[in-house]
């Protein structure tokens, strides 16, 4: 199984060699990302700056929950107003970068996970709303808690593609996360249950991963998400929702940065690796076809009667 990279391996790789001391060149390239996310890498001004700007289809929502803050945290002395048509844009000035060669190289991986720092801000509230929220708990019982620690906090919804979404509700004891995917083909479909399942059996059946969290699969929306506006109905079966329930084990600040790494990419794994095994059972049925043709072939009478002709035109058979 492949692990997707959590950060875009062409930022990275434009920006170590623009890093390394290389002549400045003229840049302009648009570089794509899973989600429908879009870069634009440029030199607009003058070649030792460069003008890296993001478009995020769920940007503005980003932003309630956060985002900007995330942003700022992370790129604060690089932001610049954004790129007409983008909604993020940082400038790097080559001739004034870190001394410090371990500087440079997180600069570069900062800047290589752009989208996974904007897609960070939801994740982030919800656990330390989690953190707020088990505090307040732990001052009652679980019958006497108020309904607002007892109920959790808002759930947060994602649109980031077209018919899907990722939302996110914290609680006193976990944080769920539920991605809602589309299946446009019954066997993808198909895939995704064995895929899933394997999810369910894997933890019950190897001992160390059952710390891993717990994940659902079903074709209707969620309890957590009743009463979230604007909910697609699951018509002919083609809108799924997964499950993912993260336990305070995976909610301490020291495993927050890669949990949160991790859930990001799950929706493209899965479809990725969806993609991959069809891929693969095709080539072994093309593979199979072959041999069987090959038997066939072999398979011939080698004294099968061929015809000839004569002089005259008449045909006649022999055998060989």
């Amino acid at each position: 199984m492949l692990l997707l990279d959590y950060e875009n391996v062409l930022i990275r790789s434009l920006l170590t060699e623009r890093f390394s001391g290389a002549p400045p060149a003229s840049i302009d390239q648009i570089v794509s990302d899973f989600d429908g996310v879009t870069f634009h890498l440029s030199t607009p001004d003058v070649k030792t700056k460069i003008l890296i700007s993001i478009n995020v289809k769920c940007f503005r929502e980003l932003v309630q929950y956060g985002a900007q803050q995330v942003l700022e945290r992370e790129y604060g002395p690089y932001i610049v107003a954004p790129e007409p048509g983008y909604d993020f844009s940082v400038q790097i000035d080559l001739e004034n970068l870190p001394d410090d060669q371990t500087a440079r190289e997180d600069l570069i991986t900062r800047l290589a996970l752009l989208k996974r720092n904007a897609m960070a801000a939801p994740f982030e509230k919800a656990f330390d709303e989690f953190a707020q929220l088990a505090e307040e708990a732990s001052k009652y019982t679980s019958e006497a808690a108020p309904a607002g620690v007892a109920e959790g906090g808002e759930v947060m919804a994602i649109h980031y593609r077209e018919e899907e979404a990722i939302y996110i509700k914290a609680s006193h004891d976990r944080v769920t996360v539920i991605f809602s995917t589309v299946f446009r083909e019954e066997t993808d479909r198909i895939f995704g249950k064995v895929f899933l399942q394997e999810f369910v059996d894997a933890r019950r059946r190897v001992l160390t991963l059952q710390n891993a969290p717990q994940v659902l699969f079903r074709n209707d929306p969620p309890l957590e998400l009743a009463g979230v506006p604007g909910l697609q109905d699951a018509g002919e079966g083609k809108i799924s929702y997964i499950t993912f329930v993260l336990f305070p084990r995976h909610l301490t600040p020291q495993r927050r940065h890669e949990n949160i790494s991790h859930i990001q990419t799950f929706r493209d794994y899965f479809h990725y690796h969806i993609k991959a095994s069809k891929a693969y059972i095709h080539t072994r049925m093309r593979k199979r076809t072959a041999d069987f043709l090959q038997v066939l072939n072999r398979a011939r009478p080698e004294n099968e009667e061929r015809e000839r002709k004569t002089a005259s035109g008449r045909t006649f058979r022999v055998q060989g």
